[in-house]
């Protein structure tokens, strides 16, 4: 049994994950609006991808006998001035995400709740990945800086991404 502090930072990072889902489509529905469906297929993936996440800890929750609860989101930010700032967002977001998958693990080796420190390692190392994509993606595109070819050619990449259940 784990405890109602554990139970509730689970529930509140499995809606943080749901809430990601969303900036993830809001961000999607931008790049769309500007006519850039590589970019727009891209994040859609991680929105998909994010839902993925969300439903790993209410699957975890349940597991454990407890009961995943579902809260409101937020509005995300509908609003960006380039695909660049898109990314950089992104970044922003997913390094939060990695505090808060920190702070709960924390919680979870104070506790010494070892099944609940198993499982959330597998989210530390997803945050190495999603930091990485993002920092990445952000330095091709100040590289490609005004060059209307390389950026083609990334949002004709990055729109061939397909989300796979892990």
């Amino acid at each position: 049994m784990i405890s109602k502090d554990l139970v509730k930072g689970l529930n509140d990072q499995m809606n943080y994950e749901f809430y990601s889902a969303h900036v993830y489509l809001a961000t999607a529905a931008y790049c769309s609006n500007e006519s850039f469906d590589g970019f727009a297929s891209f994040f859609l993936t991680q929105a998909e991808e994010e839902r993925f996440h969300a439903m790993k800890f209410y699957h975890f929750i349940n597991d454990m006998g407890e009961k995943a609860e579902v809260a409101s989101l937020p509005t995300p930010n509908n609003n960006f001035s380039s695909i660049l700032e898109t990314f950089e967002k992104s970044l922003e977001h997913e390094k939060e995400v990695t505090k808060q998958i920190y702070k709960l693990s924390d919680l979870a080796l104070d506790q010494r709740e070892h099944a609940t420190m198993t499982f959330l390692n597998w989210f530390v190392e997803e945050q190495v990945e999603e930091e990485a994509t993002f920092d990445n993606l952000i330095q091709k595109l100040k590289r490609i800086n005004d060059d209307s070819n390389a950026f083609f050619m990334l949002e004709d990449e990055l729109g061939k991404r397909k989300f796979t259940a892990e």
